[in-house]
């Protein structure tokens, strides 16, 4: 199992051709308190960079993107019912989507967890 973060804070763990999407820790500590997501259809291709699901806390709405192209192949959808679950374990039961990967290339601009942790300053 593979981590690799974007400097929007969205982390990407790597299970086989797989890819799990989330917000990292450190974006949910900014946000605040999660009280709505909005995630990706099922089936919808995605380009990298593209905003693909939208997060609402108390105190502001930010865009989600893809870290990387490709289909998405599953929703967190337990998160319609508990958005609070990203606060509680944004990298781990607060996961986004699921997605195929169009261009593993893509995944070597991507920072590992200690390069995240260094530009996020924590």
């Amino acid at each position: 199992m593979t981590l690799r973060f974007t400097q929007d804070h969205e982390w990407l763990r790597l299970e086989g051709g797989t890819a799990t999407i989330g917000i990292t820790d450190f974006a949910q500590g900014q946000l605040g308190d999660v009280v709505f997501v909005e995630l990706p259809e099922i089936g919808r291709a995605l380009k990298k960079g593209e905003a693909a699901a939208v997060v609402e806390s108390v105190k502001a709405a930010s865009d989600v993107y893809a870290p990387i192209s490709g289909q998405v192949t599953a929703r967190n959808d337990a998160l319609a019912e508990a958005p609070a679950k990203v606060n509680e374990s944004a990298q781990g039961e607060g996961w986004f989507y699921k997605m195929t990967i169009a261009d593993p290339k893509e995944l070597e601009g991507m920072m590992d967890e200690a390069a995240y942790k260094a530009f996020a300053g924590s």
